[in-house]
């Protein structure tokens, strides 16, 4: 198990769901990871988890100092960053877009869109001096095929979708590829608020649109992400991978 052997990856929001599965996985197949989430005993519960070969940092994605920090704790601790997984994210409840209230708003823009802008200046020179290296951002079958109720998130993840693939553009003469992950609604602390609310009709409504029949899970997004940091998907970039069942089909 050493796909990412000799790889350290930084992992947001990965205190629980699918950055937990993320951050595992990474280190399973021999990464050393940088547990990363405002959540910090969440965090330090996974870095926990994992070993020696993870650290926890409680970040705010949202504010750049943080970032740079976050960046800094990699470099200090393990001395390079080969992968930056962007996965922290925010939404706001399924409903009108006109009652979502500014301040939601401009937490999502700054936690979904701003935070990538952070992170990318911070770790694209490390990359770029060490050769290469990859960023993955978790976006979502809403920034491709967008439904009613979720307007504001699902512009932020269209936005998540483009910036990848400029990006990818951008950095490829640095050997630094950068790719996204689509999921579907998956096992994760926001999949309430993209449903509006979480009963048993309303799963057995979203599972129906969904052509293998269920949710996703933070294995599904986590072997995903294993794939795109791997030397394994060295010509992959500026793609932005449907995680999803066969949902935006």
């Amino acid at each position: 198990m050493t796909r990412l052997a000799n790889k350290v990856a930084i992992v947001t929001g990965a205190a629980s769901g699918f950055g937990e599965g993320i951050a595992k996985r990474f280190a399973e197949e021999g990464a050393k990871v940088v547990v990363a989430d405002l959540n910090v005993k969440g965090a330090e519960r996974v870095a926990g988890e994992i070993g020696k070969a993870a650290v926890p940092v409680q970040v705010d994605v949202s504010q750049r100092s943080e970032v740079e920090r976050m960046v800094a704790l990699a470099m200090d601790t393990f001395g390079r960053v080969d992968t930056m997984v962007n996965n922290a994210g925010y939404t706001h409840r399924n409903g009108d877009m006109l009652k979502v209230e500014e301040e939601t708003f401009d937490l999502i823009t700054a936690v979904n869109m701003k935070a990538i802008y952070y992170s990318t200046l911070a770790v694209a020179p490390i990359m770029e001096a060490q050769g290469g290296g990859s960023i993955i951002t978790t976006a979502s079958t809403a920034g491709l095929r967008p439904r009613p109720g979720l307007t504001w998130y699902n512009a932020s993840k269209g936005w998540a979708i483009t910036a990848t693939k400029s990006m990818a553009v951008e950095l490829a003469p640095k050997n630094i590829r950068v790719n996204a992950l689509c999921p579907v609604a998956g096992e994760t602390g926001m999949l309430a608020q993209f449903m509006g609310e979480d009963t048993p009709e309303l799963r057995a409504k979203f599972r129906a649109s969904i052509p293998l029949g269920r949710l996703s899970t933070p294995l599904d997004i986590a072997n995903a992400a294993l794939w795109l940091a791997s030397d394994e998907a060295a010509f992959i970039t500026g793609v932005a991978l449907e995680v999803d069942g066969g949902r935006c089909i």
